[in-house]
């Protein structure tokens, strides 16, 4: 049917939907439309929104098509027909926003294939091969980008007001998270634990998603290590504070209660979503929360990516490009992605071997890229060693920070409980050890100073 063809839906909302229209136009071209019938009718409506500031009729619309030369009384008869088929229905904002966004980009990319097809079988002589980076390039820029920028003057009271504005922060469930992030995580960050394998990744975000969850808020876990059942085992096991070994054991019924109080408690959702190691990158997780958003109602509000060092660059592929900028380009994408949903994204990397083994990890221990530091806006190293293995516990340390000044409380202490994957408080004593422990600070500074370059 001809309403099922985005095309038609695009069409239909020209003229319906005025915001919509002044939205999309400037990005909407005339060769994005196969259809010549759908061509005919977007330059009709483009040229009479410019011409008159206003959404058309579609008598208006059939009056100037009647007018064109161009157009004789078959295609004249197909257009009437198909105006005939436009309605103004139901459809939610920002999914036809969305849509129309991934169309045009589509569309872009397939026309800048073509143009290259074309420039290498010499079938352009106006462009030269060495043109083709650049058509592609711009394919796949065209995003949906209305603000034109910050007007110094003009905007002055609106900047006032947005100092004078409480921003919204997602708090921790940990004293020292919340004291060095001044109050919680914003949105629109990229935010990376710092550990080697079997430290506690995992464990850190399968904590902080359930925090999230328990304080009302939508939590996205996606995984591309281990299985989502796993991911929800570790779930389960802190939010229902038993150990993991004892929900295999644990009576259905037991298990239902106790599930049902924490359901009871929030408002919140947790999607738990698997993808195969190395094989997702931003544009799946995009196109992931446009389908959860349409299927199930489900915007989230915190996002959990486990882990970045697995995920793949929608720019490049891995075997072609250095890991500095393999993993950079997967920094900025992620981070991009938080900005566009408004959300803080948190991921984690791996050490390097040196890493993995020293007792005080800084930012030259970050594995295959000094380019993530560089992006992220919250970096921190978790560290585990014999002896906080016996005493339960685990040192968090500060390696960069966009929120706070990370001199201050440079490392601090938290509890951990493995077996029901749990982080906690502990006591003032800890803390004062670790601070009198503390490096001097130009001892500390030595490592940053190599990254003096970043941006802080």
């Amino acid at each position: 049917m001809q309403s099922d063809r985005i095309e038609h839906t695009i069409l239909s909302n020209l003229f319906y939907k005025e915001e919509y229209a002044r939205k999309v136009l400037p990005f909407l071209k005339n060769d994005y439309f196969v259809n010549r019938i759908e061509q005919v009718m977007f330059n009709s409506i483009y040229d009479f929104i410019t011409k008159y500031n206003n959404v058309p009729t579609k008598d208006a619309v059939l009056i100037e098509v009647a007018q064109r030369k161009d157009i004789n009384e078959t295609e004249h008869s197909q257009i009437k027909d198909y105006i005939n088929t436009i309605t103004d229905q139901e459809t939610d904002e920002q999914w036809l926003l969305d849509t129309t966004e991934k169309w045009c980009k589509d569309r872009a990319v397939h026309n800048a294939v073509l143009s290259g097809i074309k420039i290498l079988d010499n079938k352009d002589k106006t462009r030269t091969p060495e043109s083709i980076p650049g058509i592609l390039s711009d394919a796949l820029a065209v995003s949906f980008d209305n603000h034109i920028g910050h007007d110094y003057l003009e905007d002055a009271e609106n900047r006032y007001e947005w100092y004078h504005t409480k921003e919204k922060r997602f708090q921790f469930d940990l004293d020292y998270m919340n004291r060095v992030t001044k109050g919680g995580i914003p949105a629109k960050t990229l935010n990376i634990a710092l550990a080697g394998t079997g430290v506690g990744k995992s464990l850190f975000m399968c904590h902080c998603a359930s925090t999230f969850l328990t304080q009302g808020l939508n939590v996205l876990y996606i995984t591309l290590e281990m299985a989502e059942e796993r991911i929800a085992e570790r779930i389960d096991a802190n939010l229902l504070d038993v150990s993991m070994d004892d929900l295999h054991v644990m009576p259905k019924d037991l298990y239902d209660n106790k599930l049902k109080k924490i359901s009871d408690k929030t408002y919140g959702k947790l999607i738990i979503k698997e993808y195969p190691t190395a094989s997702a990158h931003a544009g799946h997780f995009k196109a992931l929360f446009n389908e959860l958003a349409l299927k199930k109602s489900f915007r989230p509000d915190v996002v959990f990516i486990d882990y970045l060092n697995i995920c793949a660059s929608s720019r490049f592929k891995g075997g072609n490009v250095g890991s500095y900028f393999y993993i950079k380009a997967i920094a900025e994408e992620l981070r991009g992605l938080a900005v566009e949903f408004n959300v803080p994204i948190f991921s984690a990397t791996q050490t390097t071997r040196t890493g993995y083994t020293s007792t005080d990890i800084g930012l030259e221990d970050t594995s295959e890229s000094f380019g993530l530091p560089a992006t992220a806006d919250f970096m921190f190293a978790l560290i585990s060693t014999e002896e906080l293995e016996a005493l339960g516990q685990m040192k968090i340390k500060q390696l960069k920070n966009r929120y706070n000044d990370p001199s201050v409380n440079r490392s601090f202490i938290v509890g951990v409980d493995r077996a029901k994957m749990r982080l906690y408080d502990v006591g003032q004593t800890a803390q004062t050890i670790v601070d009198s422990n503390q490096k001097n600070v130009e001892q500390k500074e030595v490592a940053y100073d190599k990254f003096s370059d970043f941006k802080l």
